[in-house]
């Protein structure tokens, strides 16, 4: 991956490298609004150009902002989604609604450093600071809620994440407070339409792809569900049925 950043350059050599993983084959590029103090926020300028010439050249924009700033930079600029957002404040929610820009929080990744703090060599600082980022971003989900932030389902997929990407799903409900059903359309067809493919798939109806998770139990009722999947089917083939007989 070559994400995009303040160290890119200047317009010219953010379009220049845009260009090139557009050459590379890459399908989207990934923007870091800042990558760390202050100082490493990209300007109004860049961002823009960052901005334009992924639409020029067919991206979408997946926006790594963790903290108001960036954000405004990002949001301002029209990017496709914002990752993380512990910042985001009412006007920049509201901004984001306007603009149909998505909002990705991501919950499992904090909870991932808290539970492997050993595994990761990080200090009881770093379970402090995960402990107070997972009560801000609640909040953040809430006030998102409210504006009418369309709000799609990811894990960040660090930290240990791979495998285990459907606590989201029970995060989302349990420390975000949202509905069932809200979380269960964040990852399914509002995902697919942030992706530019909910033509195929996130939705089931006639003409598009047969993809489906069954779960014992009623998600809806029991968030935890998305923990016991029993079928699978991608594109209309199984890759896992562990359905008896008597229970088909």
């Amino acid at each position: 991956m070559n994400p995009i950043n303040y160290r890119t350059g200047d317009p010219d050599a953010i379009r220049a490298a845009i260009k090139k993983l557009k050459a590379d084959g890459a399908d989207l590029v990934k923007i870091f609004a800042a990558t760390g103090d202050a100082d490493t926020i990209m300007t109004d300028t860049q961002m823009e150009a960052a901005v334009s010439e992924a639409h020029a050249q067919g991206f979408r924009t997946v926006t790594h902002a963790r903290f108001l700033p960036e954000e405004k930079v990002a949001v301002h600029a029209g990017v496709t989604t914002i990752e993380h957002g512990y910042g985001l404040d009412d006007p920049t929610l509201e901004t984001m609604a306007r603009r149909g820009i998505y909002f990705d929080p991501n919950f499992l990744v904090s909870h991932n450093y808290i539970e492997y703090l050993d595994a990761y060599r990080r200090g009881p600082e770093e379970k402090t600071t995960r402990e107070k980022l997972l009560v801000t971003l609640a909040e953040v989900v809430q006030r998102a809620r409210r504006h009418n932030v369309k709000i799609v389902l990811g894990t960040d997929a660090v930290a240990g994440a791979h495998g285990r990407n459907a606590e989201e799903f029970i995060y989302r409900v349990h420390d975000g407070h949202e509905r069932n059903m809200d979380v269960i359309m964040s990852g399914t067809s509002i995902a697919a339409e942030s992706l530019e493919m909910a033509d195929q798939i996130g939705s089931i109806a006639p003409g598009m792809q047969a993809d489906l998770v069954a779960t014992e139990g009623n998600p809806l009722d029991d968030i935890t569900a998305v923990r016991r999947v029993v079928f699978v089917m991608k594109g209309g083939k199984v890759y896992k049925n562990t359905l008896s007989p008597t229970r088909q």
